[in-house]
């Protein structure tokens, strides 16, 4: 029996509303998900906000509501991008739900019995809008002498009472982690960065706050909340079952895969395994940071006016088409562009022309000439070899989802649909109609094992439209046969368009 397969995503700021990189990040990790949900192993997804801080505070102020207020409306735009765009998630967590609480305080609770905890006064630099605090070193500086953090954003200074993290005495133990496991962040660039972080030297870490009371209350220390991230990072642990449930922990814990964006990965593979050896529990298996989406090769920004809402070229394009553009012209790991134009670029060369079309017109002829069935034929060597190249290219998508080289498996997966198309051009199923009836069938017959193999192969990456070709296709798994129906487009053609347009 497989063992269980626990993938999360970060858990989104929702102090404004989704944008394209939070729908990439859901959409990769859906895809993974399902595929492992394929390979028969029980799955455990989980996706979700992180609610407190003092940017969401802040974003509650200048718009005269509360922060609960501000976290209610601007989780369920997260969790309707989410269920729209077709995410398979288990859990879509809050970080203001109590068991959560429970679980944050709990883990607070192991790191101060370890003695990893103690109380101080911090100043030094922070950034509201990355909820980080940086190290002077660390500030590049921008315009008329202003410093920022490595990320651009303004920094203040603080100083306030706070609760450390001994994180200094950890510099040894992860560094010793990161030669032991080499997988342990990928890709490989991002472990280089991060290794050279930690070599570089540790400090410990301010954990609490006392400048504003939205958060996870400090066991026994009144007026103290937890820093974001302590408590950001530890619904990893809360979707577990920590620390009430036992036998989910026993589960699902350690995740397998922890998927989150190139800029919050110091906070996933230096603090997060940092607490969680404090606190003696298991380490991830494995934390992946994929790249940024550029519009046109241009990273968006409000003030530039160039932040795309997924939810608009959804809607302009269709979800699969969206999600199939994403994966496909997006190699894992790195930074990729979009575009509309992109997006319909691919959807109609892949989906529409090359994959949409053979189906349609497979599945077409048989309904109009056979009424949907074919019978069993005169079999060739060029069956077999088609087969034979749609097995060895759906066992290469596999291979290359396995390794989260998504963008290659998909390429992988299309080399078999052009050995179908080429197959169909020269076989002519519509010549031997007319002149080889029982050839015809067998061409048939093979086209369908074809088709069928390929729809289920890219389920996880187009999951609506495959299963509506696998309906059409009326596979019946114990006797191997299809009973097709009439066909409908799965894949439309697209055209460019604007909201002001359709």
């Amino acid at each position: 029996m497989s063992r269980p397969y626990y993938i999360t995503t970060a858990i989104h700021y929702p102090n404004g509303r989704p944008h394209i990189g939070h729908a990439y990040e859901m959409i990769a990790a859906d895809a993974i998900a399902r595929f492992q949900r394929d390979q028969g192993r029980e799955v455990r997804f989980q996706t979700g906000t992180d609610e407190h801080g003092l940017k969401m505070v802040k974003t509650a102020r200048d718009r005269d509501m509360t922060a609960r207020e501000l976290a209610d409306e601007m989780s369920s735009y997260f969790h309707e991008m989410a269920d729209a765009l077709d995410i398979s998630y288990d859990r879509f967590i809050r970080t203001s739900e109590p068991d959560h609480h429970a679980a944050s305080q709990t883990i607070w609770q192991a790191m101060a019995d370890a003695g990893d905890l103690y109380l101080d006064r911090y100043e030094g630099w922070y950034s509201v809008r990355d909820e980080a605090f940086y190290e002077e070193k660390e500030l590049v500086e921008g315009e008329g002498g202003q410093k920022l953090s490595p990320q651009g954003t303004p920094v203040e200074w603080t100083a306030e009472e706070t609760w450390f993290f001994r994180l200094s005495r950890y510099q040894q133990p992860l560094l010793d982690l990161y030669a032991a496991q080499p997988d342990f962040i990928r890709p490989d660039s991002r472990r280089n960065e991060i290794m050279r972080f930690v070599e570089g030297g540790l400090v410990d870490l301010s954990v609490s706050r006392t400048s504003f009371d939205w958060g996870v209350p400090v066991p026994g220390s009144p007026g103290h909340v937890m820093y974001v991230w302590v408590d950001a990072l530890t619904n990893y642990l809360t979707g577990a079952g920590y620390p009430n449930d036992a036998a989910a922990m026993e589960k699902w814990w350690p995740a397998d895969l922890h998927l989150i964006g190139k800029d919050i990965v110091r906070f996933h593979a230096v603090y997060w395994p940092a607490f969680l050896m404090s606190a003696k529990l298991a380490l991830p298996k494995q934390v992946f940071g994929h790249g940024f989406l550029l519009n046109r090769g241009e990273k968006m920004s409000k003030s530039v006016g160039n932040v795309v809402d997924p939810m608009e070229l959804a809607r302009l394009y269709g979800v699969d088409a969206l999600r199939y553009f994403l994966l496909r012209d997006v190699s894992f790991g790195n930074d990729g562009t979009f575009s509309d134009e992109a997006i319909v670029t691919r959807a109609n060369a892949d989906l529409s022309n090359s994959f949409g079309n053979l189906g349609q017109r497979v599945c077409a002829f048989i309904a109009k000439n056979l009424d949907g069935k074919v019978e069993a034929g005169r079999s060739e060597p060029a069956d077999d070899a088609l087969l034979a190249e749609v097995d060895a290219a759906c066992a290469g998508f596999g291979k290359a989802f396995e390794d989260l080289a998504l963008s290659q498996g998909i390429e992988s997966w299309m080399t078999g649909v052009f050995a179908c198309n080429q197959y169909i051009d020269v076989q002519a199923p519509w010549a031997l109609r007319k002149t080889d009836a029982e050839r015809m069938h067998a061409v048939l017959s093979t086209l369908l094992k074809a088709i069928h193999r390929l729809a289920l192969t890219i389920q996880p990456v187009v999951p609506g439209s495959s299963a509506k070709l696998i309906a059409q296709l009326g596979h019946d798994p114990a006797t191997g046969t299809f009973n097709i129906t009439a066909p409908s487009p799965i894949f439309p053609r697209l055209e460019l368009g604007t909201a002001e347009e359709k």
